[in-house]
């Protein structure tokens, strides 16, 4: 079957970007899938071993603000949808280097929003431009309320700062130049590939080798999880049929305070690995609170379920455990990542040939 679409997908080797580029790559066989990916940090080719070798899957290895790359990629694929998922994402990181998120963040989505404008300027038909981006854009609720399409941004972090900075970007271009454009908003996702060090994946890592977990605060802060497989999943029903110009939020209708995740991660996995009721519980460690910590998100997915009928699939705790089963079997990986193996991993597939 000739290939229909190519799509381009950045951060496609990130933990969401992962998990998107292997629903699409599996799902769509008929459509060419282009994964840009600078590989930081976070970014791990092991991730994506299981499509590597697809006939419908390219990898490219190069930075969203690198216009020439881009005008490159563009002219060599043509192509006709982009899912943005590159990001720096790291709260913490933000707060000691915000330049590098306003560079990534903000930059790259503009270069990527004047390289697809330039390209696509004669034919806009079937086209998209999809950016993901974050709930943290709309700062912290009280005890009541949820975050909706409405809501007034109101970022207290340079993380949430920059991603705010590219929604206003994106939707700029769609009114200034009516680049078709589509924006979803996320709440905290969990899953396997996740780099450790977000909450959930550096607690299942600490337990297991039995180290503190650290919590900020009094771990009162209050988070809506969402399964990364139930977020790729909404995703690609927005990507495929969502209205072009509108937001969609993106929420797991779970919210959990930081020290009940924490409880419910050492009951879990004592259960799991054979060890005493309560045992890694003796491990939490509570620590200086995080600088300008938002209190409480969480979102009202109202809009996508009524439009597109999408619904997450999972209840958080049979999540987290599906989420734990994964890291336990799959010890090399998390090993791989805290030592700094999956960087060579690189060098070996790509470099090297």
């Amino acid at each position: 079957m000739a290939i229909q679409q190519t799509i381009l997908i950045t951060g496609g080797a990130g933990f969401i970007g992962s998990h998107l580029t292997r629903l699409f790559v599996i799902k769509y066989p008929d459509q060419k899938i282009v994964n840009l990916d600078k590989l930081t940090y976070a970014g791990n080719l092991e991730n994506l071993v299981d499509i590597e070798g697809a006939p419908n899957y390219t990898f490219v290895k190069g930075d969203i603000t690198d216009i020439d790359l881009l005008k490159q990629l563009f002219e060599q694929y043509h192509f006709t949808g982009v899912l943005h998922c590159a990001a720096e994402s790291h709260v913490d990181r933000s707060i000691s280097d915000p330049l590098s998120f306003v560079k990534t963040n903000v930059l790259g989505t503009v270069s990527l929003l004047q390289t697809a404008k330039e390209y696509w300027k004669d034919d806009l038909a079937n086209k998209l431009f999809y950016h993901i981006s974050t709930d943290e854009v709309y700062g912290s609720l009280g005890e009541e309320g949820f975050f909706t399409e409405e809501t007034r941004y109101d970022p207290r972090s340079p993380y949430s700062a920059s991603k705010a900075s590219s929604d206003h970007f994106v939707r700029a271009f769609y009114h200034t130049y009516k680049l078709p454009v589509i924006i979803s908003n996320c709440s905290n996702n969990y899953g396997p590939y996740h780099f450790p060090e977000k909450l959930i994946p550096l607690c299942i890592n600490n337990i297991l080798q039995k180290k503190p977990l650290p919590v900020y605060g009094k771990g009162e802060n209050v988070r809506d999880w969402l399964y990364v497989e139930d977020h790729v999943k909404a995703i690609d029903i927005i990507f495929h049929k969502g209205k072009i110009g509108e937001t969609y939020n993106i929420g797991g209708h779970n919210e959990w305070k930081n020290i009940d995740i924490i409880k419910e991660l050492c009951r879990q996995m004592d259960e799991k690995l054979g060890r005493q009721k309560g045992e890694s519980e003796k491990l939490i460690t509570f620590v200086k609170d995080r600088a300008g910590h938002d209190l409480r998100y969480a979102i009202d997915a109202t809009k996508l379920k009524e439009e597109l009928g999408w619904q997450p699939s999972l209840q958080f705790e049979e999540g987290l455990g599906k989420t734990i089963d994964w890291y336990i079997a799959n010890t090399k990986w998390m090993e791989d990542i805290t030592t700094g193996n999956y960087q060579r991993y690189y060098e070996e597939q790509y470099e090297k040939r």
